[in-house]
């Protein structure tokens, strides 16, 4: 693993813009790459002055987009048969898409927000989505709020301690603690907002 993140960092610092979009493409695929491989690194060269921090975002806004629309396809038009069967080649198995389509289920569009800040779910809660033939508009609007909370939490981390793995490590927790606390306050808002929207309805 040191020697694959080692790899992924030196990516980072050749392709530069290039490399982000790329690697956090493929992170919002079924390719099981960690994101903070990516916009640690990323977070870091911005803080010598190497790197935008906008762009940077962005481009791994637009990176994480591409990749969960190409899950949105996959699923949409080969099935879930295919998922399952095939799958398997990139840990992905019948029991992680149970798991799925029950959160899909049981949260609805707003998962595809959600899912994109939930370890484990992020790099599949695309299949579901797709599966269902969610609007696309939706879909595409709410990964990429998703994504770019889970960016910017990233790259400031990358930019203020992004030199000191030890303190990445320890932080991180806290880091994710936090922001999952922030979007859960932010699903709270919503579902609060649409149950009086449905209320007003109903009145009319």
């Amino acid at each position: 693993m040191e020697e694959i993140a080692k790899w992924l960092v030196d990516f980072v610092h050749s392709f530069g813009y290039l490399g982000i979009l790329i690697m956090t493409f493929l992170e919002s695929t079924f390719v099981p790459i960690p994101s903070e491989l990516t916009m640690i690194p990323a977070g870091y060269l911005v803080h010598k002055g190497e790197m935008n921090f906008f762009i940077v975002l962005v481009i791994s806004v637009i990176g994480t987009i591409g990749g969960a629309l190409c899950n949105y396809y996959i699923a949409m038009y080969y099935g879930r048969n295919f998922l399952i069967n095939y799958g398997k080649y990139f840990f992905f198995d019948h029991k992680r898409m149970a798991s799925l389509d029950k959160f899909f289920a049981k949260h609805g569009e707003i998962s595809t927000f959600t899912g994109r800040l939930v370890p484990g779910l992020r790099h599949f809660i695309s299949f579901p989505a797709g599966l269902a033939q969610m609007n696309l508009k939706k879909f595409t609007i709410y990964t990429g709020l998703g994504g770019s909370i889970w960016m910017t939490v990233l790259l400031l981390v990358g930019y203020l301690i992004g030199g000191n793995e030890d303190e990445v490590h320890y932080y991180m927790p806290y880091i994710t603690i936090v922001t999952i606390a922030c979007v859960v306050s932010m699903i709270i808002y919503y579902v609060i907002r649409h149950r009086k929207s449905l209320r007003k309805e109903e009145n009319k």
